[in-house]
C-alpha cells in the first residue's frame, strides 16, 4: 500500500490494525505512545457495502408483518357452548382439523361464560392453514353446524369492499346449441359413435336404413376412446391432459377438465357430475387420483386417493344422482351431493363387506357379506339416506355371490355359489327378490351347471341363464309370476353361446358366441321361446342394441382383433342390413335417448291405438325399403339435372352449326333426308341345320 493511503481504508481496516497493534506493547523507536485512533468516517466518505452483505444471513431471519396471521384460521359456525362443555368441543375440533397439520395455539372467545360460536386456530404453517380452510369450508358437524373456515390475513380484503354496490359486469353468452337436438330428426334416426383407423379417426352417424349418414367426422379427436353421457348430452372424449365435453348440432366443446394421465371417466345418472381416475396422480400427498367434476361449471367438487381401479367404478350412483357410495375394508362410505361430504358425517361399518350395488329405480343399496366362522352369509338391503334395513337373507355354504338388478328395479338377483365342504362349488342357487311386494319375499332357483352368464329382461319379468359345459351350453328362460312362484318357460339345449344380450325394449334376446366361438348369434323371441334367426359374424367381440331395440350392431374390433374389421347392422329378428368395413375399426357405441316424458297411461294409450299409426309408419317403411336413400335420389337427380343442361348445350351447338354443315355438303341438307325405313322389305331369315358325323380313331391304329 502506497504511503499515506491508510488514512483512506475503510474503517473496518483501522480497527483490524488497532487490534493486531493492541498486542503489541513495545514502544516505538522514538520513544512516544501512539495516539488514541479516530474512528470518525470523513466527510466525503462513502460506504459502498449494503446491508444484505453484512448481515444477509440476519435478514433472512427477519419476521414478516403478516407471521402468525396467515397461518391462522377463523372457524365460524361452532356450537355454542358453556365452559362445562368446552373440553369435549375441544377435543372434537382438534380430532377434524389436526390432520392438516400442527396446532400451534387455539383461542374460543367466549361471553358471560358461554362460546360465541367462532375460534382462531394457528397452525405451524400457511400452507397447512390453508389447506384446512379449502378442505373443511362446508364440512357439516351436524344437522345444525356447517363450517365456514377463513384464513386471518382474509379479513384485510374483506374489509377492502367498497359500500358502494357496484353491478357485475355482463357476461357473454355462449349458445353451445340445443344439446338435445339429435331428438328432434323428422325419421327419429338415432346416432352412433365410431373410431377407425385405429384411433385416429372419430365420426358419428345417423342410422339410416340404407346406410350411415355421416354427422360429423374429426381426425384425433380423442387419444384413447370416447364415451356418451347417460342422457346422451354430452360425448367425452379423453386426452393425455384431461377430459373434453363436446355437444350441441354442431359438436362444440362445451367444457375441459384438467386430469394429467386420465384412463377412466364415469357419470352420475343425471347429468350432472364426472367421475375421473389417473394412476399417474395416486400417490401424491394431496388427492389427486380420482376426481369428482362439476359437468356445468368445470369446478372440481372433491378429490379422493385411489391406488387401483380394478373394479371401476370406484364410486357408485344412486338413480337420482344424489348420492354416491364407496366401499373399502368393513367399511362402506355413503356421500351426498352437491357438498360431496359424507352422509351425516359417518361410513357405514359392515364387517367383511364384499360388494355392494344400487337399484335402478331407488334409493335402496344391496349389499353382502361372507361367512365368518359359525355366521352366514347375509344379503341385506337398506334405504338411503335413513340407512333402514329393509331385508335381511342368510345364505350358508357360499363361497361368491353376484348381486344383478332388473333395470326397473322390480327385482333383484343374487347369484350364490354353494361350496361342499372341501370348499368346491357344488352348484349355484339364484335368490330373486321382489322388491315391489310387501316384506320383500325371496325365491330361490337352483342349478347343478357351471353358469356362464345371466342377464334380466330389462322390461318385463324375465330373465335368461346361460348354464353348462361348452359345446354343450343351454339357455334357460325364467318367468316371475306375481304372487306366485318363478316358472320356467325353455331351455334351449346345445348352444354355442357365451353371452346374453337384451334388447332394451323386452322380449327379444340375442344368444351370442363372442370371440372364440366364431360370432354365431341366435335370434331369439322370449313370448313364444322361437328362434327368429342364426347368423354369424365370424370372430365378433362386441355387440350393441340400439336404445328403441329395433336395431343391433356386432363388430370385430381392432383393439382385440387386427382383420376382419368391420360392423354390421341387423334388425332385431337377425335380418342383416348393413356391412360396414371400416379400416382398423375400433369402438361403436349408441348414443342414448333420455327416458320417454310419457306417463304409464298414455303409453298404454298409444299401444291401444296403434293401428291407426300403422298406415303412415308402413308407407315410410315401405318408401325405405323401395327407394335409395335420401342422398343418393338427391344425387341422381343433380345427375339428371347436369344431363339434361349438357343435351340443350349440345342441341343448341348443332343448332348453331346447321349452315357450316350445309355449305360442307354442298348445299344439301342431310339433316332432313327420310330413309324411308318403313318401305324396306322384311328380311327372310333362313336357318340351316347342319348334321355332325363323329368317327373314332384307336391311336394305337396310327403309326
Amino acid at each position: 500500500m502506497a504511503e499515506g493511503e491508510w488514512e483512506k481504508a475503510p474503517v473496518r481496516k483501522k480497527h483490524s490494525d488497532r487490534n493486531n497493534e493492541a498486542h503489541d506493547d513495545r514502544p516505538h523507536e522514538n520513544g512516544m505512545e501512539d495516539e488514541e485512533p479516530n474512528f470518525s468516517d470523513t466527510e466525503d466518505f462513502i460506504d459502498e457495502i449494503t446491508d444484505e452483505e453484512l448481515l444477509g444471513d440476519l435478514l433472512k431471519q427477519k419476521p414478516a408483518e403478516a407471521v402468525g396471521i396467515n397461518s391462522v384460521i377463523v372457524v365460524d359456525n361452532i356450537p355454542q357452548v358453556s365452559q362445562e362443555r368446552l373440553p369435549k368441543l375441544k377435543n372434537v375440533i382438534r380430532k377434524i382439523f389436526s390432520k392438516y397439520g400442527d396446532i400451534l395455539t387455539e383461542h374460543y372467545p367466549d361471553d358471560e361464560g358461554k362460546t360465541k360460536g367462532f375460534i382462531f386456530l394457528e397452525f405451524a404453517s400457511h400452507d397447512q392453514a390453508l389447506k384446512a380452510a379449502k378442505n373443511m369450508t362446508g364440512y357439516k358437524l351436524d344437522k345444525s353446524h356447517t363450517f365456514a373456515v377463513n384464513i386471518f390475513s382474509d379479513f384485510d380484503n374483506y374489509g377492502s369492499i367498497p359500500n358502494d354496490w357496484q353491478p357485475p359486469q355482463k357476461q357473454t353468452f355462449v349458445d353451445h346449441g340445443n344439446l338435445k337436438s339429435w331428438l328432434l330428426d323428422p325419421d327419429c334416426l338415432d346416432q352412433y359413435s365410431v373410431i377407425y383407423d385405429g384411433g385416429e379417426t372419430t365420426a358419428i352417424f345417423k342410422n339410416a336404413p340404407n346406410e350411415g349418414v355421416l354427422v360429423e367426422a374429426r381426425k384425433r379427436w380423442t387419444e384413447t376412446y370416447v364415451r356418451w353421457s347417460p342422457l346422451g348430452s354430452f360425448l367425452a372424449t379423453m386426452h393425455q391432459k384431461g377430459i373434453a365435453l363436446w355437444g350441441g348440432e354442431k359438436f362444440v366443446q362445451i367444457m375441459r377438465f384438467a386430469h394429467t394421465g386420465v384412463q377412466l371417466i364415469d357419470f352420475s345418472p343425471c347429468e350432472r357430475f364426472m367421475v375421473s381416475f389417473s394412476p399417474m396422480l395416486g400417490s401424491s400427498e394431496e388427492p389427486m387420483a380420482i376426481i369428482i367434476w362439476d359437468t356445468r361449471t368445470g369446478n372440481k367438487r372433491r378429490a379422493f386417493h385411489c391406488e387401483t381401479a380394478q373394479q371401476w367404478p370406484i364410486f357408485k350412483w344412486s338413480p337420482d344422482g344424489k348420492y354416491f357410495a364407496r366401499m373399502s375394508t368393513d367399511v362402506l362410505s355413503v356421500y351426498e351431493t352437491p357438498s360431496c361430504g359424507l352422509l351425516e358425517k359417518k361410513s357405514i361399518k359392515i364387517q367383511g363387506i364384499k360388494d355392494f350395488s344400487w337399484s335402478p329405480s331407488d334409493n335402496i343399496l344391496a349389499y353382502w357379506t361372507p361367512e365368518v366362522k359359525d355366521n352366514p352369509a347375509r344379503v341385506t338391503l337398506i334405504e338411503i339416506p335413513s340407512r333402514t334395513e329393509l331385508r335381511v337373507k342368510n345364505l350358508f355354504n357360499v363361497g361368491e355371490c353376484k348381486l344383478h338388478w332388473q333395470q326397473q328395479g322390480d327385482y333383484l338377483c343374487v347369484k350364490a355359489d354353494r361350496l361342499t365342504k372341501s370348499k368346491k362349488v357344488q352348484s349355484c342357487n339364484f335368490e330373486i327378490f321382489r322388491i315391489r311386494e310387501k316384506l320383500y319375499p325371496v325365491d330361490s332357483v337352483e342349478t347343478k351347471d357351471c353358469v356362464i352368464a345371466f342377464a334380466w329382461e330389462p322390461v318385463g319379468s324375465k330373465f335368461c341363464v346361460l348354464h353348462g359345459e361348452p359345446p354343450r351350453v343351454s339357455a334357460s328362460f325364467y318367468n316371475i309370476k306375481t304372487k306366485a312362484n318363478i316358472e320356467l318357460l325353455k331351455t334351449l339345449e346345445k348352444k354355442q353361446a357365451n353371452s346374453v344380450f337384451w334388447s332394451p325394449a323386452g322380449q327379444f334376446v340375442i344368444l351370442a358366441g363372442l370371440r372364440n366361438m366364431n360370432g354365431l348369434f341366435e335370434f331369439v323371441d322370449s313370448n313364444d321361446m322361437t328362434v327368429m334367426n342364426t347368423r354369424e359374424h365370424f370372430m365378433a367381440t362386441d355387440v350393441e342394441w340400439d336404445p328403441t331395440g329395433r336395431y343391433v350392431i356386432t363388430g370385430v374390433s381392432w383393439w382385440s382383433h387386427k382383420v376382419d374389421n368391420a360392423f354390421w347392422v341387423w334388425n332385431f329378428q337377425g335380418k342383416l342390413l348393413q356391412k360396414c368395413a371400416r379400416e382398423k375399426f375400433c369402438q361403436l357405441l349408441w348414443r342414448p335417448r333420455p327416458k320417454t316424458l310419457l306417463s304409464q297411461e298414455q303409453i298404454k294409450e298409444v299401444k291401444k291405438n296403434m293401428k291407426t299409426y300403422t298406415k303412415q309408419f308402413e308407407l315410410k317403411d315401405r318408401m325405405s325399403l323401395t327407394k335409395a336413400s335420401k342422398e343418393q335420389i338427391d344425387k341422381r337427380q343433380k345427375l339428371l339435372a347436369d344431363f339434361q343442361t349438357l343435351l340443350e348445350w349440345l342441341e343448341e351447338t348443332f343448332r348453331g352449326q346447321a349452315e357450316e354443315r350445309l355449305e360442307l355438303r354442298g348445299g344439301a341438307d342431310a339433316d332432313h333426308f327420310d330413309s324411308n325405313f318403313e318401305d324396306l322389305e322384311e328380311e327372310e331369315e333362313v336357318e340351316f341345320f347342319l348334321g355332325e358325323e363323329t368317327t373314332e380313331i384307336d391311336e394305337f391304329e396310327i403309326e
